[in-house]
C-alpha cells in the first residue's frame, strides 16, 4: 500500500441570531463568497460545509448565485453538507425535544433547497456531553466532530487519534471524529506549503489513517489580515493545489471515509469543549489560577503530557458566572415547556423559529468569541422570546402576578404581568427590576450588563501589541490587539448586578446600596411592596396599563436629600445618532453623552432604532446626571469597549412631604 494520509477538510459558518446586515454583507464579500467560488474552481477537492440554519437562509435569500453554485457542488459529490441544531444552539443546553427538533429542523432544509440528507453534524462550540447522544442518533445523524483535546482527557493516546471512535448513550451509537489541534492552530495561519508538509508527514503506509480539520470558515477572510493572505495573496489556492499536487495525501469527504474504514473502537468522552473555552468559562480567580497552572506546566516542560487533566471549566459554567446568561437561559426553558405543551396543530412552524432563535448560542456566553458582551445580540434572543411570549399569552393567559425562583439563586423573584408590559423584579436584596419588557416593542428595557472582572483584564494594561509572522498571519489566541484604546478608568467593575430602580442613601460621602424585603400579605395583583431593612423605607412596584410606577414612601423628610434612585436603561441606539433626550421642549444630547439635568419631571429617551421610546417621570422636581455605561472586552479584532446602557440616576428631590412616585411609560413611534 502506498503511503498515504486522508484529509477531511470541513468548515464551519455562522453568524449570531440578529447580527447586523452590514456585518452578514461584509461576511459574505470577504470570506463567504469567496470561498465557495474557489473551491468550485476545484471539483476534484471535496469539503464539508457545516451553515448555520439562521446563516443558510440569509444566503438563500441574498446570495442566491452561491447558493446555485454550492448545490452545483453538492450534486457532484463535492461538498458535505453538515448539520446541527438550526440556530446554532448549544445541544447539551436545552431540552431533549429541542435538541431533535433544531436538527431536524435543519437537516430537513438541507434536504430541500439541496436534495440531500446529512449525515454528519456539527457540535457548536465543540460543546460535548454524552446526553446529546440520543437526539443525534434519532435525528438521523451518524458521526460527529470534536476537538482531539477531548479524546485526549479521556486518556486516548495522542497516536491513535487519526480515523474516527464510536461512542453510545442507552445502545444509540454516535462515531466521532477527533480534530487535529496541529491542523487547527496551522490553517490558515502558516504557509501553505508548511502545512502540506506537515500533513505528508503524517502519511503512513499501513493503512489509510485520516487528518481531521473542521473550524471556522471566517478564519478564511473574515478574521484579522486574513482575507489579503487567504485570497488576495493566494494562500487558499496554494494549499488546493499543494494538496492536489501531493503524491502521500488524498482529500476525501467525511461521508467517503466513514464508509470505506472501520472504527477505531469504543471510547466515553468526558463533558468538555475546546481547551481555550474550558479557561474562558472559568471566573476570574479561578481563570487566573488555572492561567498560572498552566504556565508553571509550561516552564516545567510538563504541559504538553499534562494538559488534558488540567481542564478548567465546563461550558455551562457560563450560567454560573453570568446573571444576564442565567436570567436569560432560565427564561428559554421556561418558554420551551409552555411552547411543547401546547397541542401539536399550535406548534406552528412560526413559533418554533422563534423558540429556537431564543436557544441560539452566542448571547449565552463570552471569550475571545461569544456574543454576551454584545447588546445587539441579547437583544435579538429577547425580540425572539418577547414575541412569542406575547402570542402564548393571547393564547392562554397568564396571572397577572407569579413567585418562583427564576434564576436558582435560592431567592425567589415576582413577576408582574398586564399583557402590554412585564416586570420582574427581585424579591429580596435591591429589590430592582430585572426586566422590564414591552411586548409591542419586543424589547426588555433591563436587559444591560453587568460590569465584572475578567481575568484577561490584566493583559489591556500590561501587554504590548504583538505583530504578526513575517510567514503568516496572526493567530487572536496568541496576538494582544487593541480595537479601542483603553486606560485603567475603563476598567471598572459593578459591585450590585445592574437593573432598573437600584436605590442609594449617600452617607459620609459615599453611596450605600439600600435592600429591601417583601411585604406579603393584602397584596393585589397588580403590585407587591417592600420594606427597608436599615433605612425604613417602603417601596411599591404596580403596573398600570403600558405603564411601571414605583412609589416611595420614608417618614424623615431628610432622607429624601440623600436619596438616590439609579436606573440602566438599554436603549438600542447605543451611542449612535439614532438617540437623544428630549427635556423641556429640547434635546440636550444623545445617550452616549454626559449630561446633567435640573428640576426635570419628565424626561423622554427617544429612539429611532427602537421605533419608540420610553418616558421617565417623577411627581417632584429632582436632578438627573446620565451617564453611558461601557464594558471592556476581548474578541477576534482586539479588545473594545461596548456601550451598554445609559444609566440614569435621580437625586436631590424637592420632596416636601413623605412620598415620591416614579413612572416608566413606553410608546411606540407609529
Amino acid at each position: 500500500m502506498q503511503k498515504k494520509i486522508a484529509f477531511l477538510m470541513g468548515v464551519h459558518a455562522h453568524q449570531p441570531v440578529g447580527n447586523f446586515p452590514s456585518v452578514l454583507a461584509d461576511a459574505h464579500q470577504r470570506c463567504y463568497g469567496p470561498f465557495l467560488r474557489l473551491m468550485a474552481r476545484f471539483p476534484e477537492f471535496p469539503f464539508a460545509l457545516h451553515v448555520s440554519g439562521w446563516l443558510l437562509d440569509q444566503w438563500l435569500i441574498h446570495d442566491p448565485e452561491d447558493m446555485e453554485l454550492l448545490k452545483i457542488m453538492v450534486q457532484r459529490g463535492q461538498a458535505e453538507l453538515f448539520t446541527a441544531g438550526y440556530a446554532e444552539p448549544v445541544l447539551a443546553a436545552i431540552p431533549e425535544a429541542d435538541r431533535r427538533g433544531q436538527v431536524q429542523f435543519l437537516s430537513q432544509r438541507i434536504h430541500d433547497c439541496f436534495g440531500v440528507k446529512p449525515s454528519g453534524s456539527w457540535l457548536t462550540e465543540r460543546v460535548w456531553e454524552s446526553s446529546v447522544v440520543s437526539a443525534l442518533h434519532q435525528s438521523g445523524v451518524r458521526y460527529v466532530t470534536v476537538d482531539d483535546y477531548h479524546f485526549l482527557c479521556a486518556g486516548v493516546p495522542a497516536e491513535r487519534l487519526n480515523g474516527y471512535f464510536s461512542t453510545e448513550e442507552g445502545g444509540e451509537r454516535l462515531d466521532i471524529f477527533p480534530i487535529a489541534e496541529g491542523l487547527r492552530y496551522r490553517i490558515p495561519f502558516t504557509s501553505a506549503n508548511e502545512v502540506v508538509s506537515y500533513l505528508e508527514s503524517m502519511a503512513r503506509d499501513d493503512r489509510m489513517e485520516a487528518a481531521v480539520y473542521f473550524d471556522d470558515i471566517e478564519k478564511f477572510g473574515i478574521w484579522p489580515e486574513t482575507y489579503e493572505w487567504v485570497y488576495e495573496k493566494g494562500w487558499l489556492e496554494q494549499f488546493i493545489q499543494g494538496i492536489l499536487n501531493s503524491p502521500f495525501i488524498e482529500p476525501m469527504t467525511y461521508a467517503r471515509y466513514h464508509a470505506q474504514n472501520a472504527t477505531r473502537g469504543p471510547v466515553y468522552l468526558p463533558t468538555t469543549s475546546y481547551i481555550e473555552m474550558n479557561e474562558w468559562t472559568l471566573p476570574a480567580q479561578a481563570g487566573e489560577h488555572y492561567a498560572s497552572l498552566v504556565e508553571r506546566a509550561r516552564n516545567e516542560q510538563t504541559y504538553d503530557r499534562d494538559r488534558p487533566f488540567l481542564r478548567g471549566g465546563i461550558w455551562r459554567n457560563f450560567m454560573m458566572r453570568y446573571p444576564e446568561a442565567n436570567h436569560l437561559h432560565k427564561r428559554m426553558l421556561g418558554l420551551s415547556t409552555r411552547f411543547h405543551a401546547l397541542p401539536a396543530l399550535q406548534q406552528t412552524a412560526e413559533r418554533r423559529r422563534l423558540l429556537y432563535e431564543t436557544q441560539a448560542n452566542d448571547a449565552y456566553w463570552h471569550g475571545l468569541f461569544g456574543g454576551l458582551y454584545l447588546p445587539h445580540l441579547r437583544r435579538a434572543l429577547y425580540r425572539a422570546l418577547l414575541q412569542l411570549e406575547g402570542d402564548l399569552d393571547r393564547h392562554q393567559p397568564r396571572p397577572a402576578l407569579t413567585r418562583y425562583d427564576l434564576d436558582m439563586d435560592g431567592h425567589e423573584e415576582i413577576i408582574l404581568q398586564n399583557g402590554q408590559i412585564q416586570a420582574i423584579i427581585a424579591g429580596s436584596g435591591p429589590a430592582h427590576v430585572l426586566e422590564l419588557d414591552v411586548y409591542e416593542l419586543a424589547h426588555n428595557f433591563a436587559d444591560t450588563l453587568t460590569r465584572q472582572r475578567e481575568h484577561y483584564h490584566a493583559k489591556v494594561l500590561t501587554q504590548p501589541v504583538l505583530a504578526s509572522s513575517s510567514t503568516g498571519v496572526g493567530n487572536p489566541h496568541e496576538v494582544v490587539q487593541f480595537k479601542h484604546p483603553l486606560t485603567a478608568e475603563d476598567l471598572i467593575f459593578d459591585s450590585t448586578r445592574r437593573a432598573l430602580f437600584t436605590d442609594y442613601a449617600r452617607r459620609d460621602g459615599e453611596r450605600h446600596l439600600l435592600e429591601y424585603d417583601e411585604i406579603r400579605g393584602n397584596e393585589t395583583d397588580s403590585g407587591v411592596k417592600f420594606l427597608g431593612r436599615t433605612q425604613g423605607a417602603r417601596k411599591e412596584i404596580s403596573l398600570l396599563a403600558q405603564a411601571l410606577l414605583v412609589r416611595y414612601e420614608h417618614p424623615d423628610p431628610v432622607f429624601w436629600s440623600t436619596f438616590e434612585i439609579e436606573l440602566n436603561l438599554v436603549m438600542p441606539s447605543c451611542d449612535g445618532p439614532a438617540g437623544r433626550f428630549e427635556f423641556n421642549g429640547g434635546i440636550p444630547g444623545g445617550f452616549g453623552q454626559d449630561i446633567e439635568l435640573h428640576g426635570v419631571t419628565q424626561l423622554v429617551l427617544r429612539d429611532e432604532v427602537l421605533g419608540g421610546g420610553i418616558t421617565v417621570g417623577c411627581d417632584v422636581p429632582c436632578r438627573v446626571i446620565s451617564r453611558p455605561c461601557h464594558s471592556v472586552s476581548q474578541s477576534e479584532a482586539g479588545f473594545e469597549k461596548i456601550m451598554q446602557a445609559v444609566t440614569l440616576t435621580f437625586t436631590d428631590f424637592a420632596v416636601p412631604t413623605r412620598k415620591l412616585l416614579m413612572s416608566l411609560t413606553a410608546w411606540p413611534t407609529s
